[in-house]
């Protein structure tokens, strides 16, 4: 991902809150050069491993999973696109000052590693329960796999493949209209916090955060 020293995202507790806030990913493998993508929910464990790990699961019949010995083999990595919040920004917003064009704000995380199945059934049947707690958090009533029997539970499992990816490497990339004057940044940030679609609402969260650290 191209990132102008401008847009570089490092705060890692800032990158954990995209990971998190919007963990229905993109899992981006090409071992023998024809690539393959999944979208995919994931969970990010922050704390193992020096840039953390994440965890997810596909259907066995999708053949992405088998690229993983393949990565393995030829030494090279799956990427996971994390796409955060997004806007269209118009050069009206920006008020007096330099003349601009229109452009697209955004924050994004590209997270590397090499992905591994998780064989054992205990820690599966634990990932998938961590999975359904994550989103079903805040939802009343709550859902979880307590009501399903055994035997059905063992045959979903055996139907989808778990994994994990100790990240090697993050890219975090926040183009937020930071290189323009100060005027004009906060003209732009005013412009999309008042907007009715939630997506742009938070891309001009995040434009008054930075503003905020620009002081």
């Amino acid at each position: 991902m191209y990132v102008p020293e401008a847009f570089r995202l490092n705060d890692p507790q800032r990158i954990a809150e995209v990971i998190r806030d919007y963990d229905f990913a993109l899992l981006v493998t090409a071992p023998e050069g024809v690539p393959q993508a999944t979208h995919l929910p994931f969970l990010y464990d922050p704390g193992r491993g020096e840039q953390g790990t994440l965890l997810s699961h596909m259907a066995r019949p999708n053949a992405q999973w088998r690229d993983f010995e393949k990565l393995a083999e030829a030494g090279q990595e799956a990427l996971v696109i994390f796409q955060g919040p997004h806007a269209y920004i118009s050069p009206a917003w920006y008020g007096a000052g330099p003349p601009n064009v229109p452009t697209w704000n955004y924050v994004a995380v590209h997270a590397y590693g090499l992905p591994k199945v998780i064989e054992e059934p205990a820690r599966v049947r634990a990932l998938l329960d961590r999975l359904v707690a994550t989103q079903e958090a805040g939802l009343d009533p709550a859902w979880s796999t307590a009501g399903l029997t055994e035997k059905f539970l063992a045959g979903m499992q055996r139907g989808l493949v778990a994994f994990e990816i100790p990240v090697s490497r993050l890219e975090a990339k926040a183009k937020l209209s930071q290189n323009k004057t100060a005027g004009q940044f906060a003209a732009a940030t005013a412009v999309l916090e008042k907007a009715e679609a939630p997506l742009v609402r938070q891309t001009g969260a995040w434009m008054r955060r930075a503003l905020e650290d620009k002081g």
